[in-house]
């Protein structure tokens, strides 16, 4: 999740010196009250436009003060969370540029990898984008496409990427669609550039073109409209050292117990830049039909990663059954699909695991299976959660419960060598801050300022107090106030 940097701006008496008057300290005490009774500002004139606050400021610290201090079932008082997803609604990056895909490759915009893009994919036919490559760096280019809400969608329909040299030959490509339930929602794809002895294509430096196209426009109940997309390339350097060159043959393949325990309340991001960080552990929240979540686990070389997604009591009265309820997908580092489950849903408890993955390690790219050669690399993987939209069919559009059960095993290794700095920087690595943020549930990289305020309601409600006691006494005694 991201905090917003709210800065409270207080006017300056004509003579010079910071004065408080009576409206602030009262605004300033409305708000600590509020903290520590867990409220967000109230209704009606805020505390802030009562301090002389311009309403924009105002209004973000009601949001900050709400943020802190509602707390969700299975929650400690004042833990952060984000704000909740609306079904239909997708979160694309906040720094995405804008690129326009061209129906002929000698057009093309450039990618630059390690940037993220936003564009529109056309009902029918392909677009393109340029991207410039050198003869030693594998490069990883995923598009993530984005449907109109509300709209209907074909079995099969979903989004295919292709990579292709400078002559129009594929490198790669791979598929992902909207699956049984035929219910639309953001679905990633991607493909690759990689430099290998195994390959005669795509080893050499040059232009190359990322092709994105539609898989069923014209199938059975397909939008006739054009979807959204965020697009991203990323670099993987070479290694320092040659290594093995096939896949490893014996892995614990068995399907592992479920971690057990009390969930924990952690709410999905609505996309991949704003997926919620967690790790191993029990992880709760609801889910609408018609709604996708966003979880991201970091995973390091040689730990083994198990998921299973459990659908509670609808609560709702209805009755029916809907065979492909539930999706939860995984998807690599890269945004590559790893592997998905299917779960059907009759108004009571459910649950379905992903099949059993082997032990993130360089050498599974070597392997025939697509699914074992996607856990190439460290990182954070993507839980991907989506609820039917016919969901609410029989059992209405209220929220179902729904509990992530995520496992991590196995001993973290080193990693192999790489020759060089990916694209973006750690991409396919795992960090000290990675697993703080899996831990506590914010975003790595979130404004350490905000997080603090965020701990507790008690906590912050009795700094603030404090603080403003300490604050009168100076103004008192520098004169300033009555």
């Amino acid at each position: 999740m991201r905090a917003r940097r709210c800065t409270a701006r207080w006017r300056a008496r004509a003579g010079g010196t910071t004065g408080v008057t009576g409206a602030a300290r009262v605004a300033v005490v409305v708000l600590a009250s509020a903290a520590v009774l867990g409220l967000g500002v109230p209704p009606g004139a805020s505390a802030g436009e009562a301090a002389g606050e311009p309403a924009g400021a105002a209004a973000n610290r009601a949001a900050l003060a709400g943020a802190a201090g509602a707390a969700g079932p299975g929650e400690a008082a004042g833990t952060l969370r984000s704000a909740p997803v609306v079904p239909g609604t997708y979160a694309f990056a906040e720094d995405a540029g804008s690129v326009e895909g061209t129906v002929s490759a000698a057009d093309a915009e450039e990618l630059v990898p390690g940037r993220t893009y936003r564009s529109t994919l056309p009902a029918r036919g392909k677009v393109y984008y340029r991207l410039e490559l050198d003869a030693t760096t594998n490069i990883y280019a995923s598009a993530t496409a984005v449907p109109p809400a509300g709209r209907t969608a074909s079995v099969i329909d979903g989004v295919k990427v292709t990579v292709e040299d400078g002559e129009g030959r594929a490198c790669d490509v791979d598929t992902a669609s909207f699956g049984a339930a035929g219910s639309p929602h953001p679905v990633a794809a991607w493909a690759m550039r990689e430099i290998s002895p195994r390959r005669s294509l795509c080893q050499e430096a040059g232009a190359y073109y990322v092709a994105v196209e539609r898989v069923d426009p014209d199938g059975k109940g397909s939008s006739p409209d054009p979807w959204e997309m965020e697009l991203t390339a990323m670099t993987e350097p070479p290694l320092e050292r040659a290594t093995a060159t096939t896949a490893p043959r014996e892995w614990n393949s068995a399907p592992p117990r479920p971690v057990a325990g009390q969930p924990e309340r952690r709410l999905g991001g609505a996309g991949f830049a704003r997926a919620t960080p967690v790790g191993h552990g029990v992880w709760r929240d609801d889910i609408r039909p018609g709604q996708t979540l966003f979880y991201k686990v970091p995973v390091d070389w040689g730990r083994q990663l198990h998921a299973t997604a459990e659908l509670g009591g609808s609560g709702s009265g209805g009755s029916g059954y809907v065979a492909a309820a539930l999706d939860l997908d995984l998807y690599n580092p890269a945004r590559g699909p790893v592997a998905d489950a299917g779960l059907g849903y009759d108004g009571t408890q459910k649950a379905e695991s992903l099949a059993p993955l082997p032990p993130v390690a360089y050498v599974n790219r070597h392997a025939v299976s697509r699914q074992v050669g996607a856990m190439r690399f460290a990182g954070s993987y993507y839980l991907v959660a989506h609820l039917s939209a016919g969901v609410a069919d029989d059992f209405g559009d209220g929220p179902v419960p729904l509990t992530l059960r995520v496992g991590l095993s196995g001993t973290a290794q080193d990693g192999p060598g790489y020759a060089g700095e990916s694209v973006p920087s750690g991409v396919f690595s795992v960090t000290g801050e990675d697993r703080r943020a899996a831990s506590e549930g914010a975003a790595a990289g979130d404004d350490t300022a905000f997080r603090a305020l965020a701990v507790g309601g008690i906590g912050m409600g009795s700094a603030l107090l404090v603080g403003l006691g300490a604050w009168t006494l100076v103004a008192r005694r520098r004169g300033s106030l009555p």
